[in-house]
Formats: structure tokens, sequence, C-alpha cells
């Protein structure tokens, strides 16, 4: 059964679906931060839902909604009618999270803060197709992951 937290306050949830929740990962500094990290850029969340999943799950979701047969670390949906009023969901493997910061040599924690925010990112607007908005989307989330760890104390391994 997945494990659910729904934060109080916002319409924001993160479910973790046959996957084990990060002993990092705060509710409570999560949903600070994108509290925060979405004011910045002029928006709100009406309704985001966070679901964290294996590699082949989201792997079948690829197949499925994108028609692209590879794995992939994010899956944004936007499901929003309002550009400042964030509805979407966020679909995020652990599997390449981990992988991906293994291959990075960044840590575990800084990855997982990273997809959330470029899938956030997507969410408000930004793109990542072309070689300048993919320096734009990786300046924003480089931000935001600051904006991260000023919200609370420092990330471990």
């Amino acid at each position: 059964m997945p494990q659910k937290s729904t934060f109080v306050g916002m319409a924001v949830s993160i479910y973790f679906q046959g996957v084990k929740r990060p002993y990092f990962a705060s509710n409570r500094r999560i949903s600070l931060w994108l509290e925060r990290l979405v004011a910045l850029h002029g928006h709100s969340i009406r309704d985001l839902n966070i679901i964290f999943v294996t590699d082949e799950e989201l792997l079948v979701m690829n197949r499925q909604f994108l028609d692209h047969d590879y794995y992939t670390d994010i899956i944004t949906f936007d499901l929003g009618t309002d550009n400042k009023c964030i509805q979407g969901e966020l679909y995020i493997s652990l599997d390449r999270v981990k992988e991906n910061a293994t291959s990075l040599n960044q840590k575990y924690s800084l990855e997982f803060i990273r997809v959330i925010a470029h899938g956030l990112l997507h969410l408000i607007g930004y793109q990542d197709k072309k070689s300048e908005q993919i320096v734009k989307m990786r300046t924003c989330e480089n931000e935001a992951i600051a904006l991260y760890l000023s919200t609370n104390s420092p990330l471990k391994k």
C-alpha cells in the first residue's frame, strides 16, 4: 500500500508507491520549500501530487503516455488551466534518482530535490528542449536547491 503524506494548508500530496521513503524526505521541509519556490516565480499551488515510483513503473508510463521506450527520472503532467496556479502531477523514479546521483557524483538527497524542482519548474512554464532553455533550467534548479538548503539544516548523504 502506498505511503501518503498530505500537507495541511497546501494542496500538495506526496506518495511512495512500491519504494521506500528516503530518511531525508521531510514532508514539512519539502512543503515549506515548495511554497517558497512557487512564490518566488509568482505562482501558487492549487493541487500538486508528487508520486515516487520504481524505474519499471515509470518506464510503463513513459511508453503509455509519451511513446518513449527508455528510462527517465521524471514525468510531469500539467493539469492546470490557470498559468499562475500550479495543478499537476510529478511521477519520479527513485531508482533513476539514485543512479543519476551516483553517475553525477552527487548526493542522493540533492538529486532527489533537483528532480522535484525540475518537474515543478516545468509546471511553472520552463522548458528544456533547446540549449538556452537547458541552461536556464539548470540555473533555476540550482537556485531551487540553494533555496531548499536555506529552508532548514543541511542535508546528509
